[in-house]
């Protein structure tokens, strides 16, 4: 990895030797994939911000982080809300818990619902709802102590698969410690290529603490694949500088994050070639 980061160090002419000016950018670790010493140097030289990751490898990424001046942004955990249940799951409280102390939110995302028998008795989305706040108030009580917000992560084929359903829900609760992220592979995957997110986006300025992006391509995104709704920065027919300077123009002044999930490239140059289209995004 020495010799690699070495080689890259010359190979990056004027392109590594600063972050960009501007809007702060940091890789997701579907992008940055390498162990946490590794990923801070290679973050570090190419002039990405940080990194978000997972609960469980959060301290040692942010130990690493720290120590090259950069920062752990985030960490992505999936959880299930259950009617029954009068306690947050276990798996939840332990993300919480990894997370503390570290200045670092937790990228939620709600993957099912599940109604009890006779819990129901109002419409059913509205009794999910109802799950979903109740929840999320027992967890922002226990994350707050440990100084750990809380940003809910749309994604497709969850509960929350729908931009809107995750702001929505953060309004009807209207708690400081509660934000959401929108994501744009998953807003093309959910509400398609033809919808304007900006109306929406205004609408969550308040609210909204991160954005992540990626190449992609335009047209009937709903029935596209991973594979060309997840590109390095750069490809794609989706126009993402009009979708940045769109969401920037609107005031969001919050960081980006690169979405690199499901890319068939070795981290080091998928992480180059990302940061020269950011450049390209923001001069």
């Amino acid at each position: 990895m020495r010799l690699l980061l070495l080689s890259l160090t010359c190979g990056l002419c004027g392109c590594a030797s600063s972050a960009p000016e501007g809007p702060e950018f940091f890789a997701m670790d579907t992008a940055a994939r390498l162990a946490p010493a590794e990923n801070a140097a290679l973050l570090a030289e190419l002039g990405y911000a940080g990194l978000g990751g997972r609960p469980s490898s959060a301290r040692a990424h942010a130990e690493a982080l720290r120590a090259r001046g950069l920062r752990f942004y985030n960490a992505y955990h999936v959880a299930r809300f259950d009617a029954r249940d009068s306690a947050l799951p276990a798996d939840l409280t332990r993300a919480v818990d990894d997370l503390a102390g570290l200045d670092a939110v937790l990228w939620f995302a709600i993957q099912r619902v599940e109604l009890g028998e006779g819990s129901a008795s109002r419409p059913v989305e509205r009794a999910r709802e109802a799950v979903v706040d109740a929840t999320l108030r027992r967890l922002l009580d226990y994350a707050g102590p440990r100084k750990v917000r809380i940003s809910l992560y749309p994604h497709a084929g969850f509960w929350g698969d729908r931009f809107e359903t995750c702001l929505r829900a953060a309004e009807r609760i209207n708690d400081p410690r509660l934000t959401v992220t929108f994501n744009l592979c998953h807003w093309l995957k959910v509400d398609g290529g033809q919808a304007d997110p900006l109306p929406l986006i205004r609408r969550a300025l308040p609210r909204l603490e991160f954005i992540t992006i990626n190449g992609t391509d335009a047209g009937d995104t709903a029935k596209m694949g991973w594979d060309r709704l997840i590109q390095p920065i750069g490809r794609g027919s989706y126009d993402v500088k009009a979708f940045v300077s769109g969401v920037r123009a609107a005031g969001y002044r919050g960081p980006f994050g690169f979405q690199g999930f499901g890319i068939k490239m070795e981290p080091v140059a998928l992480l180059k070639e990302a940061m020269v289209g950011w450049r390209e995004i923001v001069k």
